[in-house]
């Protein structure tokens, strides 16, 4: 009997032993990711003092296959390898964008996206409502590019490179924008970096026509080509540079939870006449008066409210600003706050450290399932600047990621 007993009680520990060990798919659904390290250089652009280059580098280098992209981090260097100075080499901003092209088919130099042909080319935009043309990218910066965080958190990934999905005769690629302003022996370095028209010694826009009334500053001063005025005899040597961009990622699975990508504009206003598609009009960048009064003090305030088509748990946010920016925040429709994102500005001289800069941008990595956004709920992005002086084509976007599970 007691040797029963004993075989009774060991059958039974074995039991509960199966019981509690995972099953094989519980532990496949649950294993740690092998993260992947690509590290590329964008083409070669020259720069000389007071030169705005903006260029359009198509089919740059990118991790190939059915992947879950987890982080994207970007700097200038120079020929030596050299992290270029904000003070130096002011970067505008730089975007990635994902495309289809036709196989065989040979992207023309420096044309703009809009110019390249829509039978050879299908552009794949994030998730986000500004479907006119502009903000369609996975991921983009400016000057805080080097202390701003883009990793994907946990299991989660920005699913691309899906064979299934791409037309037959065509192929993914990536597109890679850079936009970089040398400002050595410049007049006025925010004036340059600001794209200020007068610094530029522009008064029509790339169309030929004349600018409309009242545009001080932006993009359409500071094309590709363009140059800022520099101080009377100030000479410079041209230098070659390239954006070093850093991509992660993990190879796509089923354990791989997907992520949207949204970018709001402070400056979206909405037409509801419109049709569906165009309802969103983002004006990407705007002027901020210089003001000051009793009430708020020296701060300019925009925002927009922006109704979402689908929900789901944020899982990471962060603004854009420019120099001059306070910061920004987006609000659910009740007033709770789902993400801040504060300007860090730079304290020395070093590539990373410019006084004056904003070198990075502090992020928001919700504790999952914590910050949850209702199918049709309308979200508020407002964007902070200081307004003790005028600034021009400054931005106030917010990305956000967002997870429709999880």
């Amino acid at each position: 009997m007691g040797r029963c007993f004993q075989g009774w009680v060991f059958l039974l520990a074995v039991l509960v032993l199966a019981l509690s060990t995972p099953c094989s798919h519980a532990h496949l659904k649950h294993k740690k990711f092998k993260t992947k390290t690509g590290v590329y250089l964008s083409p070669k652009f020259v720069l000389e003092p007071g030169l705005s280059s903006s260029k359009y580098f198509y089919n740059v280098h990118f991790p190939k296959g059915h992947i879950a992209l987890k982080s994207f981090n970007a700097e200038i260097i120079d020929e030596e390898g050299n992290s270029s100075p904000l003070h130096e080499v002011y970067l505008h901003h730089w975007v990635v964008e994902r495309y289809y092209a036709r196989k065989g088919y040979v992207e023309p130099d420096q044309q703009l996206p809009q110019q390249l042909s829509e039978s050879d080319v299908i552009w794949l935009r994030n998730s986000g409502m500004c479907q006119n043309g502009a903000l369609g990218q996975y991921f983009g910066l400016g000057s805080e590019t080097r202390k701003t965080a883009t990793h994907v958190p946990g299991h989660y990934g920005i699913e691309v490179g899906d064979g299934k999905a791409v037309p037959e005769g065509f192929e993914e690629r990536w597109m890679l924008n850079v936009h970089a302003i040398d400002t050595r022996g410049v007049e006025y370095d925010l004036g340059c970096t600001e794209c200020r028209c007068d610094m530029y010694n522009v008064s029509r826009d790339p169309s030929g026509q004349p600018l409309p009334a009242g545009y001080t500053g932006g993009l359409t001063c500071c094309p590709d080509g363009a140059k800022c005025r520099l101080k009377q005899g100030f000479d410079g040597e041209k230098k070659n540079h390239y954006l070093r961009y850093t991509v992660k990622w993990v190879d796509w699975s089923e354990s791989v939870v997907p992520v949207k990508v949204y970018i709001l504009d402070a400056t979206d206003r909405m037409n509801h006449s419109a049709p569906a598609g165009a309802k969103h009009n983002c004006l990407v960048e705007y002027d901020v008066e210089k003001s000051c009064n009793a009430t708020n003090g020296c701060l300019d305030n925009k925002w927009a409210k922006i109704t979402m088509p689908t929900g789901g748990y944020v899982i990471y946010g962060v603004a854009h600003q420019h120099i001059g920016g306070l910061g920004s925040t987006l609000h659910g429709e009740d007033g709770r706050v789902l993400c801040s994102s504060t300007p860090i500005y730079g304290k020395g001289k070093k590539a990373g450290n410019e006084a004056g800069y904003i070198i990075g941008m502090t992020t928001c990595y919700p504790r999952p399932g914590s910050v949850k956004i209702k199918d049709g709920e309308t979200l508020t992005v407002v964007s902070n600047y200081e307004s003790t002086q005028m600034h021009s084509g400054v931005m106030g976007l917010f990305y956000i990621l967002v997870a429709e599970t999880l």
